[in-house]
């Protein structure tokens, strides 16, 4: 045999033997691709599979308490009231949000109960508790400024930024000592056509900011709205930019020229006629007149929530409570009524909340949002003025 022929058997047979190693090497990545994959199926199905056994379990379990909270909980949300339908009739669930929600108002704000002087109202609550057997499922830890020994506005900026906790959830409280310098925020114009924009992008677009939260809610059907249409009313700096015609009625709040915060059910021409200024709609009113609105059953859902107060003196309260986290699932209505009575407002009204639940101090988010995709776009914003020099 020539050694032409030989070097072309050798080079034939690395040939076919690099071949054969290429084409197990080929086997060997689908297979382990393959293992992959069906470990993810799995896996997915084991977890989809505990996910509507434990959503069996708590809506046909042995507690109503547990069903009625969850029931509730995933109808205030946008995008997960499946979870609540799923297996239970649209009747049973509409039953189970009335007998578990704030009684409506059927009064309004009595705006005499508060007497604004900025200068003068940088005082304690009366009523903060020491004692450690206060149980108030909303502690806030004694951490309000002027309780034992808390210094008040300690940077002069007009605003003091409070932790709040509860067995369940925590949050911040912004207190703003001069209402007048809150205001309502628009995202731009609003219709079909158009987008709201996200928290931060409202704040930046004003000048002269230096806190914000989430406003007024907005059509979202099932969590896809774009925040371009409002729910109901908004009335921002004067201006009426939605609510027509003048004489739908919402349950709503309102900021009046003189600072003081309107909660209840009115018309917009009531609004123009009581002088508010800037108003928006979410609800329900949490108090009117010191009164909390009366609970039925557990009263909510455990979920992220926003809410604006004012104490008798003017000074604002702008809450937020993060929610759906490990080390926060959420409050319901009446964890944020009590809240806001242990700061002392004789008035306050649920802001929108879940995945918008947000608040902005000195440009910076200081709550931890909740949603996966990141900060939503809204129509409305609660923002802060900068304090004006002395």
């Amino acid at each position: 045999m020539g050694v032409q022929r030989k070097k072309e058997i050798k080079l034939r047979k690395y040939i076919m033997s690099d071949t054969f190693v290429a084409k197990k090497d080929k086997i060997r990545v689908k297979t382990v691709i393959f293992r992959i994959l069906l470990v993810l199926f799995t896996a997915v199905f084991i977890a989809a599979g505990g996910l509507i056994g434990g959503i069996i379990i708590l809506e046909y379990g042995p507690s109503e308490k547990a069903r009625d909270l969850f029931v509730v909980s995933m109808m205030e949300t946008s995008a997960a009231k499946f979870l609540a339908t799923a297996f239970l009739g649209e009747d049973k669930v509409n039953e189970i949000l009335e007998a578990n929600s704030l009684k409506a108002a059927d009064l309004i704000t009595d705006t005499d109960l508060v007497v604004i002087n900025p200068g003068t109202n940088k005082k304690p609550p009366h009523n903060t508790s020491d004692d450690p057997s206060d149980n108030n499922p909303s502690n806030t830890e004694n951490t309000i400024p002027g309780a034992d020994g808390q210094e008040i506005d300690p940077d002069g900026d007009g605003i003091d930024i409070v932790d709040v906790k509860g067995a369940a959830f925590k949050g911040k409280m912004m207190i703003v000592y001069d209402p007048k310098r809150v205001f309502v925020g628009v995202s731009g114009t609003f219709g079909e056509e158009e987008s709201g924009k996200r928290l931060m992008e409202i704040y930046k677009s004003y000048g002269n900011v230096i806190g914000a939260t989430n406003g007024g809610g907005w059509v979202d059907d099932q969590g896809r709205g774009s925040g371009g249409i409002p729910d109901g009313i908004v009335i921002s700096q004067g201006e009426v930019l939605w609510g027509t015609p003048l004489s739908n009625a919402w349950e709503c709040c309102g900021i009046t020229k003189e600072g003081k915060l309107v909660v209840g059910t009115f018309t917009v021409q009531q609004a123009i006629d009581m002088g508010i200024t800037n108003a928006v709609k979410y609800g329900p009113s949490l108090i009117i007149n010191n009164q909390p609105l009366e609970s039925l059953g557990a009263g909510s859902g455990l979920n992220p929530r926003t809410a604006i107060g004012q104490r008798a003196d003017g000074a604002m309260l702008l809450l937020v409570i993060d929610g759906r986290q490990s080390d926060s699932i959420g409050a319901s209505y009446v964890d944020i009524q009590d809240i806001m009575l242990k700061f002392e407002a004789v008035n306050a009204y649920n802001l929108d909340g879940g995945s918008s639940t947000s608040m902005i101090y000195k440009g910076e988010f200081i709550n931890k949002n909740n949603s996966m995709v990141g900060y939503r776009q809204m129509c409305t914003a609660i923002l802060i003025k900068e304090k004006e020099d002395e």
